[in-house]
This record gives C-alpha cells, sequence and structure tokens, in this order.
C-alpha cells in the first residue's frame, strides 16, 4: 500500500524547486495533488510531469500573501476532491539583502507578506477545513535560518523564526482534533530559489555556502521531500510540534 494512497495533498509553491519535488514524491504515494502557486511559464511543464505520475493533479493559481485567495484554493481542493488531508505550506522568497539599517519597508514586507503571513493565510483555511473532519496535517516549510540569525537577511530570518512559532502553536491547538502540524528545516538547497538569489551563479559565494554544511554540499529537492513524505504519512503518527532539521549539518556546529 502506498504511504498517501487516495489523500489529497495541497502544496503551495509547487511549480519548481522543494515544492515540486515533494508534489511529485505525494504524487508517487498515491495522493491526490493541488498544485496553489502563481502563474508562470513553468506551470505546463511542472503539471504534466506530476499528472504523467498520477493523473488527479490540479493547478490553482493563489497569491499565499492575499487571505482571500488561500481561501478559495482551500474551497477548490475540497470542492475537487472532497476533502483535505495534508497541506504543505512551501511558498517563500529569499528577498534583497541588505542589514536591518538598510532594509527597506518594501523589502522587509514583501518577505514578511509572503514567507509569514503566507503560511498564516494557509494555516488559517486549512485548520478549519481539517477541524470539520476531525483529521489532517499540516507541513510547514521553515529553514534552519528558523533558528538562527544570517546576517543581511533579517525579514527571511525572522519569518522563519515565525513560522515555527506558528507550527509549534497550532500544533498545541489541534492535536485533539486529530490534526498534526510540524516543520521541516532545510539547510541551503540547491534550487531555484538560490538561482534567483544569485548565489548559484557567483562561484566564490556558492564554495562559501557549501563550506557552511559539514557534509560540505549543498542539498536537494528530493531529500527534503522524503522528509516530507514521512511527515505527511501515518509514518509520524505520534509526531507534532516538531521541526525536521535536514540541514547536512549545519545547525549541528
Amino acid at each position: 500500500m502506498k504511504k498517501l494512497e487516495n489523500k489529497t495533498v495541497f502544496i503551495t509553491g509547487g511549480l519548481s524547486g522543494i515544492g515540486k519535488a515533494c508534489a511529485i514524491a505525494a504524487a508517487k504515494e498515491g495522493a491526490n495533488i493541488v498544485i496553489a502557486d502563481m502563474q508562470s511559464k513553468e506551470n505546463e511543464t511542472a503539471m504534466a510531469e506530476i499528472k504523467s505520475i498520477n493523473a488527479k493533479a490540479i493547478f490553482t493559481e493563489c497569491d499565499v500573501s492575499v487571505f482571500t485567495h488561500m481561501q478559495v484554493a482551500i474551497q477548490k481542493t475540497v470542492d475537487a476532491f472532497g476533502s483535505l488531508d495534508v497541506a504543505l505550506n512551501n511558498a517563500g522568497i529569499g528577498g534583497e539583502a541588505h542589514k536591518i539599517g538598510d532594509m527597506s519597508e518594501h523589502a522587509w514586507l514583501k518577505v514578511i507578506n509572503v514567507n509569514l503571513n503566507g503560511v498564516f493565510n494557509g494555516m488559517h483555511h486549512q485548520l478549519a477545513q481539517m477541524a470539520k473532519q476531525k483529521s489532517g496535517v499540516i507541513v510547514n516549510m521553515a529553514s534552519i535560518l528558523a533558528k538562527v540569525g544570517f546576517a543581511s537577511s533579517a525579514h527571511y530570518v525572522a519569518a522563519k523564526h515565525g513560522v515555527i512559532g506558528l507550527t509549534q502553536t497550532a500544533a498545541i491547538e489541534y492535536a485533539e482534533e486529530g490534526i498534526r502540524v510540524n516543520a521541516i528545516c532545510p539547510g541551503f538547497i540547491d534550487s531555484p530559489l538560490l538561482v534567483k538569489g544569485g548565489i548559484s551563479e557567483n562561484k566564490e559565494v556558492k564554495q562559501l555556502i557549501v563550506s557552511l554544511h559539514p557534509m560540505k554540499r549543498l542539498g536537494k529537492s528530493e531529500e527534503i521531500a522524503t522528509g516530507f513524505i514521512f511527515l505527511a504519512s501515518n509514518e509520524s503518527s505520534f509526531v507534532t510540534g516538531t521541526a525536521l532539521e535536514m540541514d547536512g549539518g549545519y545547525l549541528a556546529q
């Protein structure tokens, strides 16, 4: 029996990177897939790849920073498949690199609105649906920077610290309703987010980032997906309120 057979899995930011890897992994485990993301040129290609594994997959355009967009996306999920069994709040952006004193209000709010408010918006509507069902699993994509600081990334660090707080609080509030809530804290992953941040193109910066991990390499999106499947499935039935570190040893230093 597949680990997510006939379960409905909702993923934000699922057209690329970690989100796409998690969607593919869930599809392989028999799940119905709902991808909530911004429209992009990757849409058709990514959805075709997911549907080639499990045809029961749909896309809904969604800006996670808009409260009502998330409400509509969750309703579309329930309308299409009848339930919401697993939600992965994965959508996120890196933001501009500045010291706090040099960071503009716009740059701060842009990251906070997506990386923190976006997770709250998702959880608000996901938890309401799961409470009706008396069952469900939520996984929030945090970061190693949810537990430590990182120069020139105050907006990202603050948002991801907030994600851990939301995760722990929701886990306590909804445990008796049959809902589990956990987070994943990846290290630096070789993904489109690094490309957008210019890290992949700068060999010196990339090597510096690699050197921060005791395993001396970047992680792979597919590796993070294995942690997602564990937390999404019954294999983690007694796990809630935790943050799974998948970081090549970064936080052990």
